[in-house]
């Protein structure tokens, strides 16, 4: 009989894989030396996570912030910015913001890629775009026109995270987003 997975262990390690990938990178990522870097073995990450593609997925899935949350119960366009703002601290000044730099790594690489990489990053860009669509429609937007706006704030936000790592001139892409945001409800 198979032992079962310890919860725990795995959460852990998931942790540890999504740190490890924050500093090194997917481009050329090999379970070999991230099992040797976190104190595993290659077995043990195949173990708890599959195979490598398995363990991308559920390492972006980790890493990501919740915008169905974040937008979840906005019945205003004021609720819909404050919760855009949200977002954009989460993914520049909170937990996330380590992250960002690995969800822009997956979305370039999946144009050069797009065998191995393209499934993971059409899902970064539709786990944040359908809340928000969502909240759009619920202000009265029509769905296709939501789908713009959303992808405005997605696409946009986005970018400056990408402009603000290269740059390092928070007060000019902070209100970049601050315009990326009021043209999403404008």
């Amino acid at each position: 009989m198979p032992r079962t997975a310890d919860p725990v262990k795995r959460a852990e390690l998931l942790r540890a894989v999504v740190a490890y990938l924050e500093t090194r990178g997917i481009s050329d990522m090999s379970l070999a030396p991230m099992a040797e870097a976190l104190g595993t073995s290659k077995r043990m990450l195949l173990y708890y996570f599959g195979d490598r593609g398995e363990l991308l997925a559920q390492a972006f899935e980790a890493s990501r912030p919740n915008v169905g949350e974040m937008f979840d119960g906005v019945t205003t366009e004021d609720e819909f910015v404050a919760a855009a703002r949200s977002l954009w601290r989460a993914i520049t000044r909170g937990r996330q913001r380590r992250t960002v730099g690995l969800m822009l790594q997956v979305l370039s690489l999946a144009t050069t890629d797009p065998d191995t990489y393209q499934p993971y990053a059409s899902n970064a860009v539709t786990v944040m775009l359908e809340p928000i669509t969502e909240a759009l429609v619920g202000l009265g937007r029509e769905p296709e026109d939501a789908r713009v706006r959303a992808t405005l704030v997605v696409s946009g936000l986005r970018g400056l995270c990408q402009d603000g790592l290269v740059t390092r001139d928070r007060s000019r892409v902070d209100a970049a987003a601050e315009l990326v945001i009021a043209a999403a409800v404008g």
